[in-house]
């Protein structure tokens, strides 16, 4: 500007000042809008990018913008350090970005809505899809596989079982005459005997005149013996009538014989045991009357015991009469009892939904006490198979999914068919062959992931919604 009265140029005014502060605000305001703009774009651009190990931004200078993401959640990018805000982990840098193209990040997600197939020929199930997983992010998810091994698979169930008295070896000691108790032998429950021990010995009135008239008897035929002829027939069949009175009774025969040879009757009739076992009841005390058909005494064979289980309507199939089963018990730790399915109950129980299984097994040093509670392995035949381990399964709504290791950090779903289970390993019938790998530990992450991609896929597809009912 030229000073009217002077003709000289005037230094810049305050005014022009002002004009070049004004521009570069304007400058900064425009390169904040230019970043929030970035930051806005749409989170499924940035999710598509191969491997999901982020997306790149081109920078108004042609470089790549800095990116950092949620290894949790793929579809969380920022441009700048900070936290997931749905599981709150930190975000990690990416480390290779793809060039933007007209504004919006490239991207490797398929977009057709017709599930791919990988080499073998599976295709992925509806709402999932295979997806990558980078290294440092397995390491930092705890990311584990196993094999799929081909081998015996089936043929051995596992259930609770409960040892139990073989009621085909219970014994009561019942009185045939009437008398009373003179001495006890076995006095209390649990004692062990054996066949022939002495139990207790009765004084029976009726017993002592039965025994005089077999006396009386044998003299009779001695006496018709000696006279000849037909009587000593008859004196034959008086002996027999009397003896055999006296064996209903349970004397013994040596007793018997006793009595032939010394002609003198015995006070007392002693009662022995007809079996060998526990006692496991008794009601009597000396001096203490018993009628005929009292039963004082209740002995059970032990050297046998039987074994309850159940078994659920599912594997009922599986169970046979004849099965070889061992038994393990919780009193004895690492010991293991051979026994065998003898019986299998026809009626189903409407409560638990099992059916009762009775095996038996072998008790010659009397371990096997009634009442141990342990758990019963039905044994069958064993085929060839394969199998993984449960941990792999995820069960998705009456499907049961794996993930299967494909290499190069690629893990693709399958649905399988599956056999018999038990608690180390399923069969499986179709979906896998031997030698695969899936996924054992953090499988419920990658499913998460396998099946966000999959939403955001449809959505970059514009797939069309589903059909709405119509109204009646």
């Amino acid at each position: 500007m030229t000073d009217e009265t002077t003709g000289s140029t005037a230094s810049p005014g305050p005014k022009r000042r002002f004009g070049v502060a004004t521009l570069g605000l304007v400058a900064l305001l425009s390169a904040a809008v230019a970043t929030s703009v970035t930051l806005l774009l749409p989170q499924a651009w940035r999710a598509g990018a191969r491997g999901r190990a982020g997306t790149e931004h081109a920078a108004p200078g042609g470089g790549a913008a800095v990116l950092y993401q949620c290894p949790m959640h793929p579809s969380i990018v920022q441009d700048h350090p900070s936290t997931c805000p749905i599981c709150g982990m930190k975000l990690l840098l990416v480390d290779k970005v793809l060039p933007l193209e007209q504004g919006r990040p490239q991207t490797t997600t398929p977009t057709s809505p017709t599930p791919p197939q990988d080499a073998s020929g599976h295709q992925d199930p509806a709402g999932l899809v295979t997806v990558e997983i980078d290294p440092r992010r397995q390491q930092l998810i705890g990311l584990q596989t196993t094999e799929v091994r081909e081998g015996p698979v089936g043929g051995s169930w596992r259930t609770v079982a409960r040892v139990a008295i073989d009621e085909t070896r219970v014994r009561r000691v019942n009185l045939k005459v009437a008398g009373f108790v003179e001495r006890v032998y076995a006095n209390f429950v649990g004692k062990r005997v054996l066949r022939g021990d002495p139990l207790f010995t009765i004084y029976s009135p009726e017993l002592l005149a039965t025994q005089q008239d077999y006396l009386l008897a044998l003299k009779t035929r001695r006496a018709l013996a000696s006279g000849g002829g037909a009587a000593e027939s008859d004196g034959d069949a008086l002996v027999a009538a009397a003896r055999r009175r006296l064996t209903l009774w349970d004397v013994p025969a040596a007793e018997l014989d006793r009595l032939a040879s010394t002609l003198q009757p015995t006070r007392t009739l002693t009662i022995y045991s007809p079996v060998a076992g526990v006692l496991t009841k008794k009601d009597l005390v000396e001096g203490m009357p018993l009628a005929a058909g009292a039963t004082p005494y209740e002995i059970v064979d032990l050297s046998t015991v039987w074994v309850l289980a159940e078994v659920y309507e599912s594997e009922l199939r599986f169970v046979k009469e004849g099965m070889r089963a061992t038994l393990t018990l919780h009193a004895f730790p690492g010991r293991v009892f051979e026994s065998q399915v003898l019986f299998i109950d026809p009626l189903l129980d409407p409560q638990t939904r099992t059916v009762k299984v009775r095996l038996t097994a072998a008790n010659p040093t009397l371990e096997l006490r009634p009442e141990l509670f342990g758990e019963v392995v039905l044994h069958a035949t064993p085929r060839r198979g394969l199998s993984i381990p449960p941990d792999a399964l995820i069960d998705a709504g009456g499907a049961s999914l794996v993930f299967v290791a494909l290499g190069d950090g690629r893990f693709q779903p399958r649905e399988l068919r599956l056999g018999e289970r038990d608690a180390a390993s399923v069969e499986v019938i179709s979906g896998l062959v031997a030698g695969e790998h899936v996924v054992t530990r953090a499988n419920f992450l990658i499913d998460s992931e396998s099946r966000l991609r999959a939403a955001l896929v449809e959505l970059s597809a514009g797939a069309p919604p589903g059909p709405r009912a119509q109204p009646p």
